[in-house]
């Protein structure tokens, strides 16, 4: 069956479920989406827990379990796992009161699995509350659509050449404005901390922010945006991508640029603790690239080539309002003296827990 035909059935099959969303809930009863990072570090998993009252924050939430031979990790003989919600959301796609809750995953002895970063980086966020560290990250992803061509593109061809197509307006320049209004809103609803969005560099490529977020909490934000954003692109028929050189050749790659401040860099003459930073950065590149994504640089090796405006992965760079550098100095921080400056290192699929982590580590923590 063609997709053609499939595609009016499901339009109806979205029909019919309002109608049951619509439903109002039992007086007390409040749908709790427990989400949770699976055993690959960066796909997402979720199932509902009715609760008879309303959580105000994630320890109001119980401990939950699940199959962790169903989600790579565990296997089937000793399968129990952990789910410890750490932050809260209200749920957009359910409506208040209901919640979206992030969790950490712990196995059978109650220590947190190989994916779960954020166990290490709530441990060095810790380690230096005095200088209140500060995250953004400028997330980029490409709508798929359901043949698999990134939404927008010809069948078995290419579209114009990038320079068109970066916050952009009209027809036949941005596809899929409607996905990305969507998932901005739904974020907004939820008390995500997006600053904005916009259309990127290759057709059908969309980016979104978030921040300025302190500590852990930039990762909290930053996932439960991906799973809102996969979860807007099921209700249009379409998928979403994080892979960081989602199409090959001379295309640009996605990134996840992460803004990093502290209070030294916030205080006045604080360039020169930026300089500073970027110093112990230089040092510290190989270790940190293998933070950058989950498969410890081998993604990022297809898209840091040193072309299309990134840094090449063997190198590291710094340089003012240079996007082809390892570290961007924004130009009006040299001017004020103070501020921060861009890592433009992370690949689209990093978990955001590590990148924070590290920039602490080398920058505040000296380690």
């Amino acid at each position: 069956m063609s997709w053609e035909l499939r595609f009016p059935k499901q339009l109806l099959d979205k029909v019919v479920a309002r109608k049951y969303q619509n439903i109002p809930l039992p007086p007390g009863a409040v749908v709790c989406e427990y989400i949770w990072i699976d055993g690959t570090g960066e796909e997402l998993r979720s199932k509902a827990k009715t609760l008879h009252y309303q959580p105000k924050q994630a320890e109001d939430c119980p401990v939950w379990d699940f199959d962790g031979s169903g989600t790579k990790q565990a296997g089937g003989s000793n399968s129990d796992m952990y789910l410890f919600p750490v932050a809260i959301f209200d749920d957009p796609f359910r409506g208040r009161p209901n919640k979206l809750v992030l969790c950490e995953v712990y196995a059978y002895n109650r220590k947190p699995t190989g994916s779960n970063k954020r166990h290490s980086c709530a441990d060095a966020m810790n380690q230096c509350l005095e200088e209140g560290p500060w995250f953004g990250v400028e997330q980029d992803y490409m709508l798929i659509d359901h043949d698999g061509y990134p939404y927008g593109w010809p069948k078995g061809g290419y579209p114009g050449p990038e320079g068109q197509y970066y916050c952009a307006v009209g027809t036949g320049k941005i596809f899929g404005r409607d996905v990305s209004e969507a998932h901005y809103r739904a974020c907004l609803y939820a008390g995500i901390k997006v600053s904005g969005f916009n259309s990127n560099v290759m057709p059908g490529q969309w980016g979104f922010q978030i921040g300025p977020c302190e500590g852990v909490s930039v990762g909290d934000h930053l996932w439960v945006a991906r799973y809102i954003v996969h979860r807007v692109a099921e209700d249009f028929g379409l998928s979403v991508s994080f892979d960081p050189k989602p199409v090959t050749g001379d295309w640009s790659g996605a990134g996840a640029h992460t803004n990093f401040s502290c209070l030294s860099m916030r205080q006045n003459n604080g360039i020169s603790f930026i300089e500073k930073a970027i110093g112990r950065l230089s040092a510290n590149h190989e270790r940190h690239i293998k933070a950058y994504d989950p498969r410890e640089g081998k993604d990022n090796t297809r898209r840091l080539t040193g072309l299309n405006k990134t840094s090449h992965i063997q190198d590291f760079s710094a340089g003012v309002a240079n996007r082809g550098a390892s570290i961007r100095i924004p130009r009006h921080i040299v001017a004020v003296g103070r501020g921060y400056f861009q890592d433009r290192r992370p690949a689209s699929n990093c978990d955001p827990y590590s990148v924070a982590e590290y920039l602490a580590r080398t920058c505040l923590l000296q380690e």
